[in-house]
């Protein structure tokens, strides 16, 4: 395998069987165990395999010889065509740009931090009960931007808006009012992202 994109290769199976692999162990196993995972039962075969992931930069060796995940190792394959939300269309089997996630979401990772969402004050901006916020800490916001803000010592996901010139909270659900701080209004953070897994 001499190109980063393992598609159309023997070595593509492999890799995505010690993705899973890793997903569900966090380690990459010996070359005995990655001769049952792999379903070959030549441990040289293995290494072979590993030596060519390794040259495509999804695995490399530690001092010790220990064989870890690379950053491409994480990337997952971005489609070339989006998909619509209405009519379907026929699907490409070519595969676009390889990404990952984290790197999508995050630019910062000093200044990000996770925050699970509760409630549906912010169903109208397609953010649900469950949602897991994607949130850069910084003070400062432009009306418009969703954020995290302190208010009155408590923690709330709203849009910030400005009315008579002082700033407020706008929740995205008819349902609840807009938050007017009586006291204090403190950004702790921006909106960037939003992590939702569906379950079957």
């Amino acid at each position: 395998m001499t190109d980063s994109n393992p598609a159309n290769s023997r070595d593509a199976e492999y890799l995505a069987k010690l993705q899973d692999y890793y997903a569900n162990w966090k380690s990459i196993p010996s070359y005995a165990s990655l001769c049952e995972v792999f379903g070959i039962a030549s441990k040289s075969w293995v290494k072979a395999i590993l030596d060519r992931l390794g040259e495509a930069d999804f695995l490399e060796r530690t001092p010790d010889g220990m064989w870890i995940p690379t950053r491409q190792f994480f990337a997952r394959a971005l489609a070339d065509s989006s998909v619509p939300a209405g009519m379907p269309v026929t699907v490409s089997e070519t595969q676009g740009e390889y990404f990952v996630i984290d790197e999508m979401l995050i630019d910062t990772p000093s200044k990000t931090t996770l925050i699970t969402v509760k409630g549906d004050s912010m169903m109208g901006a397609g953010i649900h009960d469950g949602d897991v916020a994607v949130v850069e800490k910084r003070n400062l916001a432009n009306v418009g931007d969703i954020v995290v803000a302190i208010v009155d010592n408590e923690f709330t996901l709203k849009t910030l808006d400005k009315e008579r010139g002082k700033f407020v909270l706008r929740p995205e659900n008819p349902a609840y009012p807009v938050i007017r701080p009586q006291g204090s209004l403190e950004i702790f953070g921006i909106l960037v992202g939003l992590i939702r897994k569906y379950h079957k």
